[in-house]
């Protein structure tokens, strides 16, 4: 079906004022202040958005899509992902991780879990590895898993930093990154390494080492839960300086410590101009177990991860922060599909994806629409997952 979108507050994500779009086979096929109505023979369905904003469906580069957690025992693995989960909170595009548990989790069950999803209607994707090292696999290989399977983008959390990771030393860790970087030259996909960044006093070190002694591009090294610390937050900032795309984490919690919040940490980014606005994205760590752990390892505290919490952080940004809806956007849409190496998503544009979201006065989402098919109208989830039920 032909869907024809009429009066649309258009932002792609910069703003472009008042047009109708008209969406053919899942993709934008045409733009303009007024389009002309179609012949009725063509099957054409007309809505009004009465100029309510259009932004581009959001891109989360870091979900638990199968679940996260696990680290106070098996009763702790939070539940996979189901589809509502996303599509309420405006995501049109997931990619998939897995984080401290690889041992009862792997990365063919992540794989199966992105296949469903784009059977339900989401694009999805996902990375290999996990915290540890050497990254388990689906094909034995980092760079054969780029390179055969199709929804793995690069490999991801590896962790860093974390008394939960494997410690990798300097000689391991560029050789992973290496993989990626080679593995995504093959393929033509993004080939980056997503690094899980914990509390530990090295920080970034060894991605700033990496870019010092080799020749690996500064665009394969894609940190996140940088806002985690002040200081941490302080390195990635110079880092970015050098090219590598940071990414901020938008947690839950209301309290970020010694961290920041997502609102702060992107507020600050964008109010700074020696640092470059493409260099930034935001994620959720959605279904990511976010545990509080004391001095001898041991939790003490625990909370999940939402991808609710992403439109959440652009409302408080624009509203509370004052911040141009259209220098906020392009952190959760075409920031993230550019390093991802996904040219038809984040932003809106005559062939591009029809991934989109229809917001009300209160930046609230009215509408989701993914592949051109309405998934959320009038606030309601109209497409269910297969386990979800009304």
């Amino acid at each position: 079906m032909l869907r024809l979108l009429r009066n649309a507050s258009l932002f792609d994500p910069d703003p472009r004022g008042r047009c109708d779009l008209l969406v053919a086979d899942g993709r934008i096929a045409a733009i303009a202040p007024a389009l002309p109505e179609p012949p009725a023979a063509y099957g054409v369905s007309s809505e009004d958005l009465e100029g309510r904003r259009v932004i581009p469906g959001l891109v989360d580069a870091h979900v638990h899509l199968g679940g996260g957690g696990g680290e106070a025992g098996p009763h702790t693995r939070v539940p996979p992902v189901m589809l509502g989960e996303l599509t309420r909170a405006g995501v049109t595009t997931a990619v998939g991780v897995l984080g401290t548990d690889s041992t009862t989790r792997t990365v063919a069950e992540l794989v199966a879990r992105v296949l469903g999803l784009r059977v339900e209607g989401l694009s999805a994707y996902c990375y290999t590895g996990a915290y540890e090292v050497p990254p388990p696999t689906l094909t034995g290989s980092v760079r054969r898993d780029i390179v055969y399977v199709d929804p793995i983008i690069g490999v991801g959390e590896l962790a860093i930093s974390d008394h939960r990771s494997s410690q990798p030393t300097f000689d391991e860790f560029v050789r992973i990154a290496a993989d990626c970087h080679v593995g995504g030259l093959m393929s033509g996909k993004a080939g980056i390494l997503h690094l899980h960044l914990g509390d530990g006093p090295r920080g970034l070190e060894l991605v700033r080492r990496a870019l010092e002694v080799t020749e690996l591009p500064a665009r394969v090294f894609h940190p996140t839960h940088v806002n985690r610390q002040r200081r941490l937050y302080g390195e990635a900032c110079a880092l970015a300086r050098e090219g590598v795309t940071i990414d901020v984490t938008a947690f839950p919690d209301e309290d970020p410590g010694d961290g920041l919040s997502a609102v702060e940490a992107i507020a600050r980014w964008l109010a700074d101009p020696e640092l470059p606005d493409a260099r930034l994205t935001c994620s959720s760590d959605g279904a990511g177990c976010m545990p509080v752990f004391d001095g001898d390892g041991r939790i003490v505290a625990m909370d999940v991860g939402r991808a609710t919490t992403l439109r959440d952080t652009i409302a408080a940004l624009v509203e509370g922060e004052g911040v141009a809806l259209e220098r906020v956007l392009p952190v959760f849409t075409r920031n993230v599909a550019d390093l991802l190496r996904l040219p038809r998503k984040g932003r809106l544009q005559v062939g591009a994806d029809a991934d989109l979201l229809v917001l009300g006065d209160d930046l609230a989402i009215d509408g989701v629409m993914a592949g051109g098919r309405w998934l959320v109208k009038e606030g309601a989830q109209v497409v269910l997952g297969t386990f979800e039920r009304r």
